[in-house]
């Protein structure tokens, strides 16, 4: 994971030994983990709605930024600085653009991954069935014009992990904050696997697979938000994930290639897993010159 960058765009991070911090995370849990929780059970066992169904899922998806919300105004009462709400076009853009275009590419590095290791796959005509018989070159880029308009929808979840949760767990240290928050996000997740969401043949090895994958997206949207400062770029990839990534790997992948939902999960993770992987080595490579430079500087050379 990249680390924290000195730039005017970066959000500002909570500090260690904050109270007000450390009480802000036990509350946003509290109130993230017990509302979204108790509305699955409400909407799967009492009232027999279809977690499928996307009106369903919107009070579940929005619970993050609802919790986020009440704990930046009632119980830290920090207000909204610094919580990354602004857009920042100008500077962020080049992370807008990869945080749009990001999961096209992995869906296609997914597909080719699948044929290379054999498994037969479907062309990309075979889109006509999933878009009601338009065709595959007028779908894509349709889908992809929908994404940003969507990205609202996600920002109930994003408000609530990346610009609260992430940057008060482990401050200072990135890498374990990222590390803690993916699998947290995956943990509020799990029922969703019980709901009829998603169906896994073998339950333990399938919520596995689902949290290194949502580990390495968490790597992914947490290098978007350092790097632009924005929760809105954030948001926009995990509608993307979502609305390109997940559905275009379904159908080629699952519905037509047959491949079941855990092999599907891993064909997506690992370009995910390529793409952080660069990142960590960027990262890396950019700490032993800046350290270069400083001993430079230090001795006068």
């Amino acid at each position: 994971m990249a680390s924290r960058t000195a730039m005017s765009t970066a959000p500002e991070v909570a500090q260690s030994g904050d109270a007000g911090g450390r009480n802000g995370v036990v509350a946003f849990l509290a109130v993230c983990f017990s509302g979204s929780w108790l509305y699955l059970y409400a909407a799967h066992s009492w009232w027999g709605l279809s977690l499928v169904d996307p009106l369903v899922q919107l009070p579940f998806g929005f619970m993050p930024a609802l919790a986020a919300v009440v704990v930046r105004r009632w119980v830290t009462r920090e207000g909204f600085a610094g919580a990354g709400l602004r857009f920042r076009f100008r500077g962020a853009w080049p992370y807008y653009l990869a945080a749009w275009l990001g999961p096209l590419v992995f869906a296609a590095a997914a597909v080719g991954l699948a044929g290379a290791l054999g498994w037969r796959t479907p062309g990309p005509s075979s889109l006509t069935d999933l878009s009601g018989g338009l065709p595959a070159w007028a779908f894509v880029p349709l889908l992809m014009l929908v994404v940003p308009l969507l990205t609202p929808v996600y920002w109930g979840e994003e408000f609530g992990w990346v610009p609260f949760l992430r940057q008060r767990l482990f401050p200072g240290r990135p890498l374990r904050a990222t590390m803690a928050t993916g699998l947290i996000w995956a943990v509020w997740h799990y029922p969703l696997a019980f709901t009829g969401y998603i169906e896994f043949s073998d339950l333990p090895l399938g919520l596995a697979v689902w949290t290194v994958s949502f580990l390495f997206q968490e790597v992914l949207l947490g290098w978007l938000y350092d790097r632009s400062g924005s929760v809105w770029v954030v948001s926009l990839a995990h509608g993307g994930n979502n609305m390109v990534l997940s559905l275009l790997t379904g159908f080629l992948l699952g519905e037509r290639a047959g491949l079941g939902v855990n092999t599907v999960t891993l064909l997506t993770t690992a370009p995910m897993a390529l793409a952080c992987a660069v990142i960590a080595v960027g990262a890396l490579l950019r700490g032993k010159s800046s350290a270069r430079r400083r001993a430079a500087a230090e001795t006068g050379h």
